[in-house]
Protein backbone atom coordinates (compact mmCIF):
# COMPACT_ATOMS: atom_id res chain seq x y z
CA UNK A 1 0.00 0.00 0.00
CA UNK A 2 2.87 2.43 0.77
CA UNK A 3 4.08 2.36 -2.82
CA UNK A 4 0.75 3.95 -3.81
CA UNK A 5 0.64 6.47 -0.99
CA UNK A 6 4.17 7.87 -1.34
CA UNK A 7 3.55 9.51 -4.77
CA UNK A 8 0.33 11.06 -3.41
CA UNK A 9 2.11 12.42 -0.35
CA UNK A 10 4.88 13.82 -2.54
CA UNK A 11 2.34 15.49 -4.83
CA UNK A 12 0.57 17.00 -1.83
CA UNK A 13 3.67 18.28 -0.06
CA UNK A 14 3.88 22.07 0.09
CA UNK A 15 6.61 23.57 -2.04
CA UNK A 16 7.08 26.87 -3.73
CA UNK A 17 6.02 27.05 -7.37
CA UNK A 18 8.87 26.92 -9.85
CA UNK A 19 9.23 29.13 -12.88
CA UNK A 20 9.11 27.06 -16.04
CA UNK A 21 9.36 27.93 -19.73
CA UNK A 22 5.69 28.96 -19.91
CA UNK A 23 5.51 30.85 -16.60
CA UNK A 24 5.77 34.36 -18.05
CA UNK A 25 2.48 36.24 -17.67
CA UNK A 26 0.79 33.42 -15.81
CA UNK A 27 -1.66 34.39 -13.09
CA UNK A 28 -2.30 30.81 -12.00
CA UNK A 29 -2.82 30.26 -8.30
CA UNK A 30 -0.33 27.97 -6.64
CA UNK A 31 -1.77 24.82 -5.12
CA UNK A 32 1.55 24.00 -3.42
CA UNK A 33 1.92 20.79 -5.41
CA UNK A 34 5.33 19.27 -5.86
CA UNK A 35 6.92 20.26 -9.17
CA UNK A 36 4.14 22.68 -10.09
CA UNK A 37 5.00 25.54 -12.43
CA UNK A 38 2.64 28.32 -13.46
CA UNK A 39 2.05 27.90 -17.19
CA UNK A 40 0.20 30.10 -19.64
CA UNK A 41 0.30 29.21 -23.32
CA UNK A 42 -1.67 29.05 -26.55
CA UNK A 43 -2.84 25.70 -27.84
CA UNK A 44 -5.42 23.95 -29.95
CA UNK A 45 -7.97 21.90 -28.01
CA UNK A 46 -7.84 18.40 -29.49
CA UNK A 47 -9.57 15.07 -28.93
CA UNK A 48 -6.89 12.82 -27.38
CA UNK A 49 -8.03 9.56 -29.00
CA UNK A 50 -8.17 11.23 -32.39
CA UNK A 51 -4.80 12.94 -31.93
CA UNK A 52 -2.94 9.94 -30.55
CA UNK A 53 -4.67 6.90 -32.06
CA UNK A 54 -6.47 8.30 -35.11
CA UNK A 55 -9.88 7.34 -33.66
CA UNK A 56 -11.70 10.43 -34.92
CA UNK A 57 -15.21 9.05 -35.58
CA UNK A 58 -16.52 10.44 -32.28
CA UNK A 59 -14.16 13.38 -32.06
CA UNK A 60 -15.00 15.89 -29.31
CA UNK A 61 -18.17 14.10 -28.20
CA UNK A 62 -19.19 13.94 -24.54
CA UNK A 63 -17.06 11.55 -22.54
CA UNK A 64 -13.94 11.91 -24.68
CA UNK A 65 -10.70 13.13 -23.09
CA UNK A 66 -9.44 16.38 -24.53
CA UNK A 67 -5.85 17.60 -24.81
CA UNK A 68 -3.95 20.80 -25.53
CA UNK A 69 -1.64 20.82 -28.56
CA UNK A 70 0.73 23.63 -27.55
CA UNK A 71 1.33 26.21 -30.30
CA UNK A 72 4.89 27.12 -29.26
CA UNK A 73 6.38 23.65 -29.67
CA UNK A 74 3.67 21.25 -30.89
CA UNK A 75 3.74 19.29 -27.61
CA UNK A 76 0.54 17.53 -26.56
CA UNK A 77 -0.25 18.33 -22.93
CA UNK A 78 -2.68 16.39 -20.78
CA UNK A 79 -5.15 18.62 -18.88
CA UNK A 80 -6.13 16.18 -16.17
CA UNK A 81 -7.82 18.54 -13.71
CA UNK A 82 -9.85 21.71 -13.74
CA UNK A 83 -9.96 24.58 -11.25
CA UNK A 84 -12.20 22.85 -8.69
CA UNK A 85 -11.07 21.49 -5.37
CA UNK A 86 -12.80 18.13 -5.97
CA UNK A 87 -10.17 16.88 -8.47
CA UNK A 88 -12.49 16.60 -11.42
CA UNK A 89 -11.41 16.47 -15.01
CA UNK A 90 -11.01 19.40 -17.34
CA UNK A 91 -12.79 17.89 -20.37
CA UNK A 92 -16.13 19.52 -19.49
CA UNK A 93 -14.48 22.95 -19.40
CA UNK A 94 -12.48 22.41 -22.59
CA UNK A 95 -15.31 20.82 -24.63
CA UNK A 96 -16.82 24.12 -25.87
CA UNK A 97 -13.39 24.97 -27.30
CA UNK A 98 -12.68 21.63 -29.04
CA UNK A 99 -10.92 22.30 -32.35
CA UNK A 100 -10.33 25.96 -31.48
CA UNK A 101 -7.14 27.85 -30.66
CA UNK A 102 -7.19 28.91 -27.02
CA UNK A 103 -5.02 30.47 -24.38
CA UNK A 104 -4.90 28.62 -21.08
CA UNK A 105 -3.52 29.50 -17.67
CA UNK A 106 -2.86 26.95 -14.99
CA UNK A 107 -0.21 24.77 -13.43
CA UNK A 108 2.15 22.40 -15.24
CA UNK A 109 3.65 19.46 -13.42
CA UNK A 110 6.92 18.19 -14.82
CA UNK A 111 9.22 15.73 -13.12
CA UNK A 112 11.23 13.04 -14.81
CA UNK A 113 11.78 11.06 -11.59
CA UNK A 114 8.05 10.39 -11.02
CA UNK A 115 7.30 10.26 -14.74
CA UNK A 116 5.13 13.37 -14.80
CA UNK A 117 5.41 14.96 -18.23
CA UNK A 118 3.18 17.74 -19.48
CA UNK A 119 0.53 17.13 -16.83
CA UNK A 120 -1.59 20.26 -16.81
CA UNK A 121 -4.09 21.61 -14.29
CA UNK A 122 -6.15 24.16 -16.20
CA UNK A 123 -7.56 27.08 -14.22
CA UNK A 124 -8.59 29.57 -16.95
CA UNK A 125 -9.44 29.30 -20.67
CA UNK A 126 -10.18 31.81 -23.39
CA UNK A 127 -10.26 31.70 -27.17
CA UNK A 128 -7.17 33.32 -28.69
CA UNK A 129 -7.90 37.04 -29.10
CA UNK A 130 -10.77 37.08 -26.57
CA UNK A 131 -10.60 39.48 -23.64
CA UNK A 132 -12.54 37.54 -21.02
CA UNK A 133 -11.29 34.38 -19.37
CA UNK A 134 -13.58 31.45 -18.55
CA UNK A 135 -12.84 29.87 -15.18
CA UNK A 136 -12.44 26.12 -15.55
CA UNK A 137 -14.93 25.12 -12.88
CA UNK A 138 -17.92 23.89 -14.85
CA UNK A 139 -17.80 20.23 -13.89
CA UNK A 140 -20.09 20.38 -10.85
CA UNK A 141 -22.81 22.30 -12.68
CA UNK A 142 -22.65 19.96 -15.69
CA UNK A 143 -22.79 16.92 -13.39
CA UNK A 144 -25.77 18.29 -11.44
CA UNK A 145 -27.65 18.97 -14.69
CA UNK A 146 -27.00 15.40 -15.88
CA UNK A 147 -27.85 13.75 -12.54
CA UNK A 148 -30.32 16.06 -10.71
CA UNK A 149 -31.56 13.34 -8.31
CA UNK A 150 -28.00 12.50 -7.24
CA UNK A 151 -27.12 16.19 -6.92
CA UNK A 152 -30.10 16.74 -4.61
CA UNK A 153 -28.80 14.17 -2.12
CA UNK A 154 -26.57 14.93 0.85
CA UNK A 155 -22.89 14.08 0.75
CA UNK A 156 -20.05 14.06 -1.70
CA UNK A 157 -20.89 13.72 -5.41
CA UNK A 158 -19.12 10.41 -5.94
CA UNK A 159 -21.12 8.73 -3.18
CA UNK A 160 -24.32 9.57 -5.09
CA UNK A 161 -23.18 9.35 -8.72
CA UNK A 162 -25.21 6.58 -10.42
CA UNK A 163 -22.22 5.65 -12.61
CA UNK A 164 -19.99 5.12 -9.57
CA UNK A 165 -22.70 3.19 -7.75
CA UNK A 166 -23.26 0.95 -10.81
CA UNK A 167 -19.54 0.14 -11.00
CA UNK A 168 -19.42 -0.75 -7.30
CA UNK A 169 -22.54 -2.89 -7.74
CA UNK A 170 -21.01 -4.71 -10.71
CA UNK A 171 -17.39 -5.08 -9.60
CA UNK A 172 -17.23 -4.15 -5.92
CA UNK A 173 -14.91 -1.62 -4.34
CA UNK A 174 -11.55 -1.43 -6.12
CA UNK A 175 -12.95 -3.61 -8.92
CA UNK A 176 -12.12 -6.74 -6.98
CA UNK A 177 -15.65 -7.96 -6.37
CA UNK A 178 -15.37 -7.88 -2.60
CA UNK A 179 -17.29 -5.77 -0.13
CA UNK A 180 -15.61 -2.54 0.94
CA UNK A 181 -14.55 -4.17 4.19
CA UNK A 182 -12.81 -7.01 2.32
CA UNK A 183 -11.26 -4.56 -0.15
CA UNK A 184 -9.92 -2.54 2.79
CA UNK A 185 -8.35 -5.64 4.30
CA UNK A 186 -6.66 -6.47 0.97
CA UNK A 187 -4.94 -3.08 0.94
CA UNK A 188 -3.61 -3.36 4.50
Amino acid sequence: MWKYLIPLVVLASPVAAQDGPFSEGSEARSWNLAWEEPARFEATVVDMLCEVAGDCASECRTGRQLGLLRAADGVLTYPNKNNQGIFTGAAVDLAPFCGLEVEVDGLMIEDEYVGATNVYLVQMIREVGAEEWVTANGWTTAWAEEFPEAAAQEGRWYRNDPRVLALIEADGYLGTGETWEEAWEITR
